[in-house]
Protein backbone atom coordinates (compact mmCIF):
# COMPACT_ATOMS: atom_id res chain seq x y z
CA UNK A 1 0.00 0.00 0.00
CA UNK A 2 3.22 2.45 0.53
CA UNK A 3 3.89 1.79 -2.66
CA UNK A 4 0.58 2.42 -4.33
CA UNK A 5 0.34 6.05 -2.22
CA UNK A 6 4.18 7.10 -2.82
CA UNK A 7 2.42 6.81 -6.90
CA UNK A 8 -0.26 9.00 -6.37
CA UNK A 9 1.38 11.55 -3.86
CA UNK A 10 4.19 12.27 -6.46
CA UNK A 11 1.92 11.88 -9.42
CA UNK A 12 -0.45 14.62 -7.91
CA UNK A 13 2.50 17.17 -7.03
CA UNK A 14 3.75 16.19 -10.49
CA UNK A 15 1.12 17.45 -12.40
CA UNK A 16 0.06 20.32 -9.73
CA UNK A 17 3.16 21.51 -10.35
CA UNK A 18 2.99 20.70 -14.02
CA UNK A 19 -0.23 22.98 -13.84
CA UNK A 20 1.76 26.33 -12.28
CA UNK A 21 4.06 26.07 -14.87
CA UNK A 22 2.17 25.68 -17.86
CA UNK A 23 -0.47 28.69 -16.48
CA UNK A 24 2.36 30.46 -15.75
CA UNK A 25 3.82 30.29 -18.65
CA UNK A 26 0.14 31.36 -20.67
CA UNK A 27 0.04 34.05 -18.24
CA UNK A 28 3.50 35.56 -19.12
CA UNK A 29 2.89 34.58 -23.12
CA UNK A 30 -0.83 36.48 -22.61
CA UNK A 31 1.42 39.70 -22.01
CA UNK A 32 3.53 39.39 -24.39
CA UNK A 33 0.95 39.16 -26.75
CA UNK A 34 0.39 39.56 -30.65
CA UNK A 35 0.47 36.47 -32.08
CA UNK A 36 3.07 34.45 -30.01
CA UNK A 37 0.03 34.30 -27.54
CA UNK A 38 -2.08 32.17 -29.79
CA UNK A 39 0.90 29.43 -30.11
CA UNK A 40 0.52 28.36 -26.47
CA UNK A 41 -3.62 28.15 -26.69
CA UNK A 42 -3.26 24.34 -25.84
CA UNK A 43 -1.87 25.34 -22.23
CA UNK A 44 -5.56 26.23 -20.81
CA UNK A 45 -7.44 23.18 -22.05
CA UNK A 46 -4.37 21.21 -21.27
CA UNK A 47 -4.31 22.65 -17.64
CA UNK A 48 -8.24 21.97 -17.36
CA UNK A 49 -7.48 18.22 -18.23
CA UNK A 50 -4.97 18.14 -15.32
CA UNK A 51 -7.20 19.82 -12.88
CA UNK A 52 -9.61 16.43 -13.93
CA UNK A 53 -7.25 13.89 -12.79
CA UNK A 54 -5.74 16.10 -9.71
CA UNK A 55 -9.06 15.74 -8.69
CA UNK A 56 -10.43 12.13 -9.19
CA UNK A 57 -6.48 10.56 -8.49
CA UNK A 58 -6.65 12.58 -5.11
CA UNK A 59 -9.79 11.13 -3.99
CA UNK A 60 -8.20 7.55 -2.04
CA UNK A 61 -6.03 9.89 -0.53
CA UNK A 62 -8.33 12.17 1.26
CA UNK A 63 -10.74 9.22 2.29
CA UNK A 64 -7.45 7.20 3.99
CA UNK A 65 -6.78 10.85 5.74
CA UNK A 66 -9.88 11.17 6.87
CA UNK A 67 -10.54 14.35 4.74
CA UNK A 68 -13.89 13.57 3.03
CA UNK A 69 -17.10 15.84 4.27
CA UNK A 70 -18.93 13.38 7.09
CA UNK A 71 -21.10 13.64 10.13
CA UNK A 72 -19.28 12.45 12.90
CA UNK A 73 -21.14 14.35 15.94
CA UNK A 74 -23.76 11.03 16.43
CA UNK A 75 -21.37 8.66 15.07
CA UNK A 76 -18.69 9.66 17.91
CA UNK A 77 -21.45 9.66 20.66
CA UNK A 78 -22.34 6.13 19.56
CA UNK A 79 -21.35 3.31 21.97
CA UNK A 80 -17.84 1.68 20.63
CA UNK A 81 -20.27 -1.75 19.26
CA UNK A 82 -22.93 0.23 17.52
CA UNK A 83 -20.45 2.42 16.22
CA UNK A 84 -18.09 -0.34 14.60
CA UNK A 85 -21.04 -1.83 12.79
CA UNK A 86 -21.97 1.44 11.85
CA UNK A 87 -18.38 2.38 10.34
CA UNK A 88 -18.65 -1.15 8.50
CA UNK A 89 -22.18 -0.25 6.76
CA UNK A 90 -20.53 3.28 6.01
CA UNK A 91 -17.39 1.37 4.05
CA UNK A 92 -18.90 -0.91 2.57
CA UNK A 93 -21.70 1.21 0.52
CA UNK A 94 -18.58 3.21 0.06
CA UNK A 95 -17.23 0.60 -1.50
CA UNK A 96 -19.87 -0.83 -4.11
CA UNK A 97 -20.66 2.54 -4.71
CA UNK A 98 -17.25 3.35 -5.73
CA UNK A 99 -16.81 0.02 -7.45
CA UNK A 100 -20.33 0.92 -9.23
CA UNK A 101 -18.55 4.59 -10.50
CA UNK A 102 -16.03 3.16 -12.11
CA UNK A 103 -17.76 0.35 -13.68
CA UNK A 104 -20.46 2.95 -15.02
CA UNK A 105 -17.12 5.60 -15.82
CA UNK A 106 -15.46 2.47 -17.90
CA UNK A 107 -18.37 2.28 -20.02
CA UNK A 108 -18.31 5.89 -20.88
CA UNK A 109 -14.79 5.78 -21.46
CA UNK A 110 -15.83 3.05 -23.59
CA UNK A 111 -18.06 4.99 -25.46
CA UNK A 112 -16.78 8.35 -25.95
CA UNK A 113 -13.76 6.22 -27.47
CA UNK A 114 -15.41 4.76 -29.88
CA UNK A 115 -17.09 8.23 -30.96
CA UNK A 116 -13.87 9.61 -32.11
CA UNK A 117 -14.03 12.91 -29.97
CA UNK A 118 -11.08 14.35 -29.89
CA UNK A 119 -10.07 17.76 -28.03
CA UNK A 120 -9.91 20.80 -29.47
CA UNK A 121 -6.51 22.04 -28.96
CA UNK A 122 -4.64 18.99 -27.94
CA UNK A 123 -6.13 16.90 -30.70
CA UNK A 124 -6.09 13.82 -28.04
CA UNK A 125 -9.09 11.34 -27.38
CA UNK A 126 -11.57 12.83 -25.55
CA UNK A 127 -12.47 9.25 -23.69
CA UNK A 128 -8.72 9.36 -22.19
CA UNK A 129 -9.97 12.07 -19.81
CA UNK A 130 -12.38 10.23 -18.78
CA UNK A 131 -10.49 8.08 -17.66
CA UNK A 132 -10.04 10.15 -14.56
CA UNK A 133 -13.21 9.04 -12.90
CA UNK A 134 -12.62 5.64 -13.42
CA UNK A 135 -9.08 5.70 -11.69
CA UNK A 136 -9.78 7.86 -9.22
CA UNK A 137 -13.57 5.70 -7.86
CA UNK A 138 -11.02 2.53 -7.94
CA UNK A 139 -8.65 4.28 -5.89
CA UNK A 140 -11.61 5.41 -3.82
CA UNK A 141 -13.04 1.70 -3.21
CA UNK A 142 -9.32 0.31 -2.70
CA UNK A 143 -9.13 2.68 0.56
CA UNK A 144 -12.98 1.76 1.59
CA UNK A 145 -11.49 -1.85 1.72
CA UNK A 146 -8.65 -1.73 3.40
CA UNK A 147 -10.87 0.77 5.94
CA UNK A 148 -13.65 -2.09 6.39
CA UNK A 149 -11.02 -5.15 6.94
CA UNK A 150 -9.22 -2.99 9.35
CA UNK A 151 -5.90 -2.53 7.39
CA UNK A 152 -6.30 1.15 7.65
CA UNK A 153 -8.04 3.14 10.23
CA UNK A 154 -9.68 6.50 7.96
CA UNK A 155 -11.71 7.16 10.86
CA UNK A 156 -8.77 8.27 13.66
CA UNK A 157 -8.41 12.09 12.13
CA UNK A 158 -6.02 12.53 14.98
CA UNK A 159 -2.38 13.54 13.24
CA UNK A 160 0.53 12.39 14.23
CA UNK A 161 3.42 14.52 14.88
CA UNK A 162 5.08 14.26 11.85
CA UNK A 163 1.98 14.89 9.77
CA UNK A 164 1.34 18.05 12.32
CA UNK A 165 4.72 19.30 11.46
CA UNK A 166 6.28 19.18 14.96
Amino acid sequence: MSYIRLAERAFLVTLFLAMVVLFFGNVVAREIGGTFASKFAWIEEAVRFMNVFLVFIALGLALEKGRHVGIDTLRNRLPAGIRNVLLKIIDGTGFFFSIYLAWLGTGLVKFVLMTGQRSPTLDIPIGWVYSAPVIGFGLLALRFALSFFGVIDRFNTHETPTEAGH
